[in-house]
């Protein structure tokens, strides 16, 4: 059941089902019909009160919840987040999406999301700490190592992560891999705050090389990127090892725009200002050095990157929700660009969607989100698997391990597509491959376990 009231989950709700009918799989098998009233539907939906005491010793009331959306696949996965915008409809799109994603993977993990309509930007540690164990204090009696495994999303880092982990270990004298994104000195994985954006990366990798027949790489393409948070940050700096030029980064304020191709260090620069919440115009003006001469930016306050970047082959939307709009994705093809992957969950509105899917004719590909970005919680799954085990894998081990998954997925996405296609094009729909590939995963899990039948 969808609500009027929820349009984001409506929107992702939308996208599954459209991939689907506009496929020849209910023709193929009418029995996968049934799933979806079912599926679209969480198993539990829990909200809670979050009282705590800030700097002033006052109390402040945050609204938390948590959506276990659906565990035919293992224990429910998928992040919190901490943002003024935290709301239902968007932790319900976002678990949505989670379902199916994390089957992607190929990994044992269901789908589920929460967070809080807390801020955590002008926060000291002290009230980020209290509010922490508030929060936790809520949530510890409903998650399990077997059960929910949360991990960080935007305003939640291993910060947040550590915090809560250390409430929930006093609370149920328990120590287990609850949490995804710990610190490395206690049951974290390597590469997990690089894996969404070097998975992306990866991703494209494969639709470049398949579209190209093996002609071309990521060696001289320009590349925009939106975003300049984790995602966003290691997307900008596997593209530059790959030897591609990174054209932009932005943030909710503006984005910069760079002809020569944004530095490592420049990357660097904004990952430790991030930290302490600053936007890209007070980075780019105290570290003047960093953004000067052959290495100067221009900031263009209040846009995205999108119209302003000038000719890019590739785009990465890393930011939010919706931020690519259908004038934009115009744009986008108008400057040259040949594919599109989303580092961020429903990157693209519906109409930009159209507007890249209606281009394939013309050799523009789309990957969704819930395949381009999946490696954050694939690697949130070995860490899992390397809590379960008390072990540790090397940097190279877990790299090589994301690098199989997002080739697999990919793989499994295009594969799909072709299978259950109605057009001939030449670039078979990623978007509906995805769709597809995760929702039969999940599908023959739930005929299984009798959840439909």
């Amino acid at each position: 059941m969808v609500l009027p009231h929820e349009p984001e989950f409506q929107q992702a709700y939308n996208e599954l089902v459209s991939a689907l009918q506009d496929s020849t799989l209910f023709e193929e098998h009418p029995k996968y019909k049934k799933v979806i009233p079912v599926v679209s539907v969480p198993e539990r939906l829990i909200q809670f009160r979050v009282a705590w005491e800030n700097d002033k010793g006052e109390i402040e009331v945050n609204n938390g919840f948590r959506v276990q959306f659906n565990s035919a696949l293992g224990p429910y996965k998928g992040g919190l987040r901490f943002h003024p915008s935290v709301n239902l409809s968007i932790l319900k799109f976002l678990g949505f999406e989670q379902i199916f994603k994390n089957a992607l993977t190929g990994l044992s993990m269901g789908g589920g999301k929460g967070g809080c309509d807390f801020n955590p930007k002008g926060r000291t540690d002290a009230e980020i700490r209290r509010f922490c164990v508030a929060f936790m204090r809520q949530l510890a009696r409903y998650i399990g190592q077997d059960t929910d495994v949360p991990a960080g999303d935007i305003g939640v880092g291993g910060r947040e992560i550590g915090f809560l982990f250390g409430a929930y270990k006093q609370m149920q004298n328990n120590w287990s891999g609850i949490l995804t994104g710990k610190g490395l000195s206690w049951g974290g994985s390597l590469i997990r705050p690089e894996a969404t954006g070097y998975g992306v990366v990866y991703y494209v990798e494969k639709m470049i090389e398949k579209a190209t027949n093996g002609k071309e790489t990521f060696k001289g393409k320009r590349v925009a990127i939106s975003g300049s948070g984790n995602v966003a940050q290691y997307a900008a700096l596997k593209v530059i090892e790959l030897g591609g030029i990174v054209v932009s980064l932005s943030d909710s304020k503006g984005a910069i725009i760079s002809k020569n191709g944004i530095t490592p260090e420049q990357v660097e620069a904004i990952a430790d200002a991030k930290i302490k919440f600053k936007s890209l115009e007070e980075i780019i003006g105290e570290s003047v050095s960093a953004f000067s001469g052959s290495n100067s930016v221009e900031y263009k306050a209040g846009a995205r990157p999108w119209v302003h970047a000038g000719a890019v082959d590739i785009a990465l939307p890393s930011a939010t929700q919706n931020e690519v709009s259908a004038e934009e994705a115009k744009a986008l093809i108008a400057a040259g660009c040949k594919f599109i992957a989303e580092g961020s969950n429903m990157g693209s509105t519906a109409e930009a969607i159209d507007v890249f899917e209606e281009s394939r004719s013309k050799n523009v590909w789309y990957a969704p989100g819930k395949a381009a970005n999946c490696g954050g919680v694939a690697v949130s799954g070995l860490e899992m698997a390397q809590n379960s085990q008390r072990v540790s894998w090397t940097r190279e081990e877990v790299d090589q391990k994301l690098k199989d998954i997002m080739y697999t997925c990919f793989d499994n996405c295009y594969e799909t597509a072709k299978k259950y296609s109605k057009d001939t094009t030449e670039l078979p729909s990623l978007l509906k491959g995805a769709n597809i590939a995760g929702f039969l995963k999940v599908a023959d899990a739930m005929f299984d376990q009798g959840d439909v039948f």
